[in-house]
């Protein structure tokens, strides 16, 4: 009598895959978990200091909140929006933070690039530079104020000695005329904030294959022509990315003009966060000053937009030539 023949599963690679799945779907689990668990203090944060509050101000942009009183206060609907679109210091200190952002961003996207290319170039004593440029973005604000209302201070400053030693006059400072004092903290934030910029072209530079400037080389390439068709191009992403940044922050202009100037001579320099800060903690109108961000942010947004289709417009361009 013979025995029964034993059934065997067979065990071929799509058996033993679907074993293993279980194992490797709670293990992916698991990492999913711990993932969350390290972005939750910033998610908390980030709720709690920035998507909360801008949330908030939305919404009491449409209240006559004050800070003199609990709660929203009686609704306004865009009561907040019309008076801050009528009032002519409004317009006044949108156009100086536009006229404090063309002042400040060319220069900071120029200048960076240029020393970064420099410093780039150099075989020896790299880390001078980066320290030398980039120590002045890690002093805080009031620091940077002082040294330069000091430096433009009338008669006895260094500029007032840099006039005299060149034949000049000096004049009432650069500070003190309403033609020149946002010249003056465009000047102290170049100074201030160039590091950064630089840091980042000089993180991009160093990613381009230095066999593409040798071969460049090889076939007669001179510097200029090195850096228009190779550094440039292969910078397009970075040169975006820089001055995206740098409009934005020039947009938000705030500490420099308070610490220097408070807005003198008379409004010439109040921009638009200082007209805000006056409105809500001043005049004790958050709802009204809400209004005023809320018009702000829509204008930062909107130039940020604009930025973004001019860039792809021109690549587009670029692609079709």
């Amino acid at each position: 009598m013979t025995a029964a023949p034993v059934l065997t599963r067979p065990t071929d690679a799509a058996t033993v895959t679907r074993r293993a799945r279980p194992r490797a779907n709670s293990t992916n689990r698991g990492q999913g978990r711990s993932g969350w668990l390290f972005l939750a203090p910033f998610g908390l944060f980030y709720v709690a200091f920035l998507l909360g509050p801008t949330v908030w101000m939305i919404v009491t942009s449409f209240f006559n909140t004050s800070t003199v009183r609990t709660g929203l206060g009686s609704f306004a609907g865009f009561a907040n929006y019309a008076e801050m679109l009528g009032r002519s210091d409004f317009w006044s200190s949108l156009w100086h933070t536009l006229q404090f952002t063309l002042y400040t961003t060319p220069p900071l996207v120029v200048l960076a690039f240029v020393f970064a290319v420099l410093t780039n170039r150099m075989n020896r004593g790299q880390w001078f530079f980066r320290l030398a440029f980039f120590l002045p973005f890690i002093l805080p604000s009031a620091t940077i104020s002082l040294i330069w209302v000091f430096i433009f201070t009338p008669a006895t400053g260094l500029w007032a000695s840099l006039q005299t030693a060149l034949g000049m006059t000096p004049g009432s400072g650069m500070l003190s005329s309403p033609n020149t004092a946002m010249i003056g903290v465009a000047i102290a934030t170049i100074w201030w904030t160039l590091g950064f910029n630089f840091v980042l072209y000089l993180a991009g530079l160093q990613e381009i294959p230095r066999e593409l400037y040798e071969a460049a080389a090889v076939d007669g390439a001179s510097s200029w022509q090195q850096i228009k068709s190779i550094t440039l191009p292969l910078l397009g992403r970075t040169t975006t990315l820089v001055i995206l940044l740098q409009i934005i922050a020039s947009l938000k202009i705030f500490d420099q003009v308070y610490l220097m100037t408070n807005g003198g001579p008379g409004i010439s320099t109040q921009v638009s966060l200082q007209l805000i800060t006056g409105v809500g903690f001043t005049d004790n109108r958050l709802g009204a000053a809400s209004a005023a961000s809320v018009l702000l942010f829509i204008v930062i947004v909107a130039i940020a937009v604009i930025r973004q289709l001019v860039e792809r417009a021109a690549a587009k361009r670029e692609i079709g030539a």
